[in-house]
């Protein structure tokens, strides 16, 4: 009898409508509040977002635009002391005067150089069409004569912009002789800024625009260039009313419409760069994920509507097999974690034994290992003191210095290293910290510098953004890296376009892949073997890969290797790959 009365009210049309209401007004609450919540979220986050960019982006043009200006700032000094220069304004004779400006041009990399004797005539430029052309009336002709330094002058051009260069006056015996003159191409920087969607500004010390990817904002003072030249009309401020509620607080407001405005300090003559971006790559990606959300809780509210409205038997029957599945599977599961059990426990066995047999085979190539370990810091101090040589034979004992400098780090290095050799035999883990993997390539890409530059080869490197954290011994880590692009470098001697790549991704392990387009691996199977080389008797001893592959799984990763598939018609390659647990479960890996 209870279950014939429990069971008539299903039978009617009015049995669960006020739930079904209930959930789907729930649902419907939910939805607008996650929407009006993610809405704000989102584009904060993703305004906050735009904003770091912008301001990575202001520091890396900020500091192209002061380089430039430096690097230019000097050739003035050194082209007014020019002997050949001072005996050409002394004797008239200018015959030679334009070929050696073109030559230095050449040479030094400025946009133009110009002569100017004392009547502020042009004797000798690199553009010779401008030869005879009088220039005593322009700034940086009669500043320079006033000082002793070197000018910057700023002066804009008839066609719009602004040139700007670097004067100073020539004196020989006290006298003035002439003016030399050096232009700075900044303008390159406005042509490759014109390919952004952001529009970038250069202002100097009194606000006026010199330098825009906007091209009718030049010479003008930059907030009358961001006027809008008509007011809006209403349907545009009704329109803009109606979507302010979805745009953040908004920084500027350039021709009407509002933009974020990301400004930095550029250090040279009060200078400062600004960027403007809208809001519409914010609104999109904002909207997309609305409505991925909209679309979820459309198909919630389905599923909802569907199992709400379903009969209550055919939810006690679901529910009864669903429990007689869980049963089923907790025995499988139960069966499977004691064979798993069974299966570690061998697993360990054979790691202790495996352990001991490494040890042992370790203290056998430990001579070997030394002097494999420390060629490549002896090559690499070879090609640093050529390179200083070079450096002092052209009189330039700065730039010779840092090669010093270079080559002290080295002997410092090979001393860490023969540390490292000698503790090898042994399974410590204190000298184990956290490491940024991406810090590890590119150390053992500064070591290999020299031999990469002398055999001309491509590197191509895939890095993400953020720090890829593992548990190991740099030192001994920054080995393995040198090693796998030491063979990928002897791999390419006969390659006629030698090119190598290193991708780091993170994901449940840390993986770094090195590939060459080289031959590729004739012998895989013996390829970690010790002692088991292709080179020529004298230049390796086959150590490398072996010792490499040890220091990886003492690590807690492996170390593999396969030959890649080729690619329009260009040899596959061999492919290192090495992979590290993240940080977090490297530290129990390596323990």
């Amino acid at each position: 009898m209870f279950r014939s009365e429990s069971t008539q009210p299903n039978d009617k049309p009015q049995g669960l409508p006020w739930r079904v209401k209930l959930v789907i007004l729930a649902l419907v609450v939910a939805a607008i509040g996650v929407v009006l919540v993610s809405n704000r979220w989102l584009t904060e986050r993703f305004t906050e977002t735009n904003r770091n960019r912008s301001d990575v982006r202001l520091a890396l043009y900020s500091g192209n635009l002061v380089s430039e200006l430096q690097r230019t700032s000097v050739v003035p000094l050194l082209l007014a002391r020019d002997p050949d220069l001072i005996a050409a304004l002394k004797d008239g004779n200018f015959s030679r005067t334009s070929a050696k400006l073109i030559a230095l041009q050449a040479e030094i990399g400025v946009a133009a150089i110009r002569l100017l004797d004392i009547d502020g005539r042009v004797v000798g430029a690199t553009n010779r069409n401008i030869l005879g052309a009088n220039f005593r009336q322009e700034g940086y002709f009669v500043d320079a004569q006033r000082t002793n330094e070197t000018i910057f002058t700023s002066s804009p051009r008839e066609s719009g912009g602004y040139d700007f260069s670097y004067s100073r006056a020539i004196r020989s015996d006290g006298k003035i002789l002439g003016v030399i003159v050096v232009s700075v191409d900044l303008l390159k920087y406005e042509r490759a800024w014109s390919g952004l969607n952001d529009a970038v500004v250069v202002t100097n010390s009194e606000g006026t625009v010199i330098l825009t990817t906007v091209p009718s904002w030049r010479g003008r003072p930059l907030n009358e260039a961001m006027a809008r030249g008509e007011p809006l009309s209403a349907l545009e401020r009704a329109i803009q009313a109606s979507t302010d509620w979805a745009r953040p607080r908004t920084d500027a407001w350039m021709q009407g419409d509002p933009v974020m405005k990301t400004e930095a300090r550029i250090p040279f003559r009060g200078w400062r760069i600004v960027t403007f971006t809208d809001y519409t790559q914010v609104r999109e990606r904002v909207n997309g994920i609305l409505a991925l959300e909209i679309m979820g809780f459309a198909i919630l509210m389905s599923i909802a509507f569907y199992f709400l409205t379903r009969r209550a038997w055919s939810r006690s029957w679901s529910l009864a097999r669903e429990s007689a599945e869980l049963r089923a599977l907790n025995v499988r599961l139960q069966r499977e974690i004691a064979e798993r059990e069974k299966v570690e426990a061998n697993l360990q066995v054979a790691e202790q034994t495996l352990e001991q047999s490494s040890k042992l085979a370790v203290l056998g190539e430990m001579s070997a290992a030394v002097s494999h370990e420390l060629n490549q810091p002896l090559a690499a101090m070879k090609t640093y003191l050529a390179g200083a040589r070079l450096l002092l034979q052209r009189k330039r004992p700065e730039e010779a210095l840092s090669s010093f400098q270079r080559i002290d780090d080295l002997i410092d290095r090979m001393g860490s290293i023969t540390r490292q050799l000698k503790s090898y035999a042994r399974k410590g883990g204190e000298a184990f910290e956290p490491v940024d993997l991406r810090a590890c390539v590119s150390s053992a890409l500064a070591m290999m510098e020299p031999q990469l530059k002398s055999r001309v080869v491509k590197i191509v490197r895939g890095m993400p953004r953020q720090p890829v954290m593992v548990m190991a011994d740099r030192i001994r880590l920054e080995q393995v890296i040198i090693n796998l692009l030491r063979n990928a470098l002897d791999a390419l001697r006969e390659v006629e376009k030698p090119q190598i790549e290193l991708l780091l991704a993170a994901g449940e392990t840390a993986t770094l892949t090195v590939r060459d387009n080289g031959p590729g691996i004739i012998d895989l199977d013996n390829l970690f073997e010790p002692f088991y080389t292709t080179k020529k008797p004298g230049e390796g001893v086959g150590l490398g890969l072996a010792i490499s592959s040890g220091i990886v799984t003492d690590l807690g990763g492996r170390l593999t290797a396969h030959n890649g598939e080729a690619q329009d018609g260009a040899q596959g390659g061999a492919v290192f790959e090495m992979q590290l647990p993240i940080l977090g479960d490297a530290r129990q890996a390596a323990e």
